[in-house]
């Protein structure tokens, strides 16, 4: 019994050392004292035993005995099967910053750090841009006629967007600039995005563009000349980066800039001779100035005695001689503008390079910079957007679409996409809302970046399949009454473009947050590069307690022993709790992966996407408490919350089994999953009950319904038809018409009007003729089923309207 006794006290001791990483000499201390109680009360082998231990740990633990023996050999283990980190991959590493991302790397995420992020809205002058300008120019669109009829936006829309400076949301008002907050722009491109075209065109300027390059690396003179002339649109520029052999590797760029001298003006000139082709430019075939990206070489040595200088950026007019602009691409589904560009021997000047001489070979880490934070902000944006308007439109057509004398909301069926469609709008609009908060704090995402480039454009493929699931025949059937097909179709733009979702997920969220965000790796890695032992074993031997405190915390935490504390309320508590007993995991699970594979684990990418899953899933989870805990709530806002969190943490939990199912060291993945799930999986799928309830509420006029819709263009105040605000009518005196139905219906099944009377129509007549209701109702139902009827049709044209060569023809009939 003492035996035991002892054993299990040195088990806990142990495990609530390695729980707070408090080093080696509580250890010591643990397992000395016992062992020396075992000895001295009669138990001499556990004594024994537990003083080897103590014996083992000083020699491994005090670091004056550890670096005469362990260390050295260590560290020459270590720098051979360290993966060796390129000179972009190193310039990637260190562009951006690490928050909330490297929390959940440690595995005892400080909650609090998350909440000092603090929320101060939107200013007034955001809000009323958003509510009036996003209005206007919102109401301007039709999706079938500008994908269709113009391939483009209307001129007066285009006249709108530069008079009111949206193309310059991110540069200051001291350059003529609307110097909008990181908040700002993403909810204008929420609202925006009504027409993905819109959303895009006035997007791109304000992300991936030279105006952001120019605030962050331009010469003053660069940027007096420049940022006032994109602020209202007398410029319109692109960027052109990716082109036929270099997409995702965008560091394979093989367009060249060549330092020469010309005669120009009868005067001998400096500059560079750029051969490039470039395609998928967003806004290449308008665009007045061009943002290039192409690889520099100085053979000559005119610059210096460096022949190779690097990636390098530069800004090109569009009437520089040999420029050949224009031409388009047709992207699926939308006609944004969007083309190819090249050049041979184009002669620009030295100043066209952004920033200047000492720019020169800086280009990969100023592209970088800049993707991790116009990442987290246009596409996520676009897709929560999406998912707001969706939402809308499908909640509302459910509603008044009916099936077997009932709304198809009503049906489980119906009701279980919308309840997903509804979840995934709840959480995008946490998780966008809450990293472009920490961007307005000063952070560049880069990590987190990726999350919702990649998840967010994901859902958004989810929720428009639901909806147009939901939709039916109205939704498959194209023309100027269908608000959702031609962006469902153009989806894929989205999933591809600013970093290829399958590229994203496999390599970068894992990959890149693997060193970047993880609290030691990048410090053993620069001790390895410094040759710098004591360097490496401070990082290592941290690292080492690290892991073993994930273990212990994964393992107590797994059996509900020892939950952290959290500051939230009851309802989202036991999210942030589990949040953080899977954080443990994973950081357990991504040091394992590492120390099993090495180098490997960058071809090991199914490995790598699974443990980049666990880290976006409680991501998103993260940003969804945080949204919670600081927002104002509404009546039955919480089932989304569970039904969000749940599904969220399921995920997590999913990606872990297939990582432990599918590690090589199969003893590794059974001991994994030991610690980290001792009583296996705790979230399954939400339950049914929550989808009833969720579908309900956005198919009615609900406040949870008006919140998740919110920063839409919701009003009947544009030229153009806006059907979320014809749903809106229709939904706010439903309650009305189903009284109505019933008792129109009841009638019609017990005979009190005719038979015959099959249509809506048909049937009030009846009813008013027998008495049944009043002339009042009749006349509300004979209106709100016109009303209801417009929303349900489709649209039909001339035989050969799509014919765009009419002398093919076939006439199958010809009389």
């Amino acid at each position: 019994m003492l035996t035991l006794i002892l054993l299990v006290l040195a088990v806990a001791g142990l495990l609530i050392v390695m729980r707070r990483e408090a080093g080696a000499l509580p250890a010591l201390a643990v397992t000395g004292v016992t062992g020396l109680i075992g000895i001295f009360a009669g138990a001499s082998v556990i004594g024994v035993l537990l003083l080897i231990v103590t014996a083992a740990i000083a020699a491994c633990g005090l670091a004056g005995i550890r670096g005469a023996w362990l260390t050295p050999r260590l560290f020459a283990v270590f720098k051979k099967v360290a993966p060796k980190v390129s000179e972009t991959e190193h310039t990637a590493l260190e562009a951006g910053s690490v928050a909330w991302d490297g929390e959940l790397f440690s595995g005892r995420p400080n909650w609090q750090r998350l909440l000092d992020f603090k929320d101060d809205g939107l200013s007034d002058a955001e809000r009323a841009f958003v509510d009036h300008q996003c209005s206007v120019a919102a109401g301007m669109c039709n999706a079938w006629d500008i994908a269709r009829e113009r391939a483009d936006l209307p001129q007066e829309l285009w006249d709108y967007l530069k008079r009111e400076r949206f193309f310059g949301m991110i540069i200051p008002e001291e350059y003529g600039g609307l110097g909008f907050s990181a908040k700002a722009q993403s909810t204008i491109l929420q609202k925006l995005s009504v027409s993905e075209t819109l959303m895009v065109t006035v997007g791109v300027p304000n992300s991936l563009g030279p105006g952001e390059l120019l605030l962050k690396y331009g010469t003053q003179e660069q940027k007096d000349h420049y940022l006032p002339r994109l602020a209202d649109g007398r410029e319109i520029p692109c960027f052109g980066l990716t082109g036929p052999r270099a997409g995702s590797d965008a560091t394979s760029l093989p367009d060249v800039g060549v330092v020469v001298k010309r005669e120009v003006d009868g005067e001998e000139m400096l500059g560079l001779e750029l051969t490039f082709e470039k395609r998928w430019i967003t806004l290449a075939p308008i665009a007045s100035v061009v943002g290039l990206a192409f690889r520099l070489f100085d053979p000559e040595h005119l610059l210096g005695d460096e022949e190779d200088r690097g990636i390098t950026l530069a800004l090109v007019p569009r009437e520089t001689e040999g420029m050949q602009i224009g031409r388009r691409h047709h992207p699926i589904g939308s006609p944004f503008l969007n083309g190819p560009i090249k050049g041979n021997k184009v002669f620009v000047p030295l100043s066209t390079i952004i920033g200047g001489e000492e720019m020169i070979g800086q280009g990969w880490r100023m592209l970088v910079e800049c993707l991790s934070v116009g990442r987290c902000i246009t596409l996520p944006s676009g897709a929560t957007g999406t998912a707001r308007y969706a939402i809308g439109w499908t909640g509302g057509f459910a509603r008044i679409r009916r099936q077997f004398n009932v709304p198809v909301a009503e049906m489980e069926g119906v009701q279980e996409p919308l309840a997903r469609m509804t979840a995934m709008a709840y959480i995008a609009q946490a998780a966008v809302y809450q990293t472009a908060n920490t961007i307005d704090h000063g952070q560049k995402p880069a990590v987190p970046s990726a999350i919702l480039k990649s998840q967010l454009t994901e859902f958004q493929r989810v929720i428009l399949a639901d909806a147009m699931d939901v939709h039916g025949g109205k939704a498959v059937t194209l023309g100027p009454r269908n608000y959702l097909g031609i962006g469902y179709s153009a989806n894929p733009v989205a999933i591809t473009v600013e970093g290829a979702n399958i590229m994203t997920r496999n390599l970068m969220i894992f990959g890149q947050g693997a060193i970047r965000c993880h609290p030691y790796v990048l410090e053993e890695l620069a001790a390895k590069d410094a040759d710098d032992v004591k360097a490496f074993d401070r990082a290592f031997f941290s690292h080492a307690g690290l892991i073993l405190g994930n273990a212990a915390r994964a393992l107590t935490q797994g059996l509900g022993i020892g939950k952290p504390d959290v500051p939230f309320d009851d309802v989202a508590a036991p999210y942030a709790k589990d949040i953080a007993r899977l954080s443990a995991g994973f950081g357990l699970a991504a040091d394992a992966a590492m120390a099993s594979l090495g180098s490997k684990l960058k071809q090991r990418e199914m490995l790598s996407a699974r443990l980049g899953d666990v880290l976006s899933n409680l991501y998103l989870a993260s940003m969804l408490l945080k949204q919670w805990h600081e927002g104002e709530r509404v009546e039955g806002e919480d089932a989304v919350l569970h039904y969000a969190a749940r599904f969220l943490l399921n995920r997590a939990e999913q990606a872990f089994v297939e990582l432990f199912d599918n590690l090589p060291n199969r003893a590794l993945g059974r001991t994994l999953r030991l610690i980290i799930m001792p009583r296996g999986r705790r979230w399954s799928r939400p339950e049914d009950d929550l989808s009833r309830g969720i579908a309900q509420a956005i198919s009615h006029d609900s406040s949870l319904r008006h919140k998740l819709t919110a920063n839409t263009w919701d009003a009947d105040d544009g030229p153009q038809d806006n059907p979320l605000a014809r749903y809106n009518a229709l939904l706010a005196t439903q309650e009305r018409a189903e009284a109505l139905y019933r008792t129109v219906g009841k009638a019609h099944a017990k005979g009190e009007i005719p038979a015959e009377a099959l249509h809506p129509e048909q049937q009030v007549d009846a009813a008013l003729e027998a008495g049944l209701i009043s002339e009042d109702d009749a006349t509300f139902m004979r209106q709100r089923e016109a009303e209801v009827l417009d929303m349900l049709s489709v649209d039909d044209f001339e035989y050969d309207a799509f014919v765009t060569d009419k002398s093919k023809v076939l006439r199958h009939h010809p009389a």
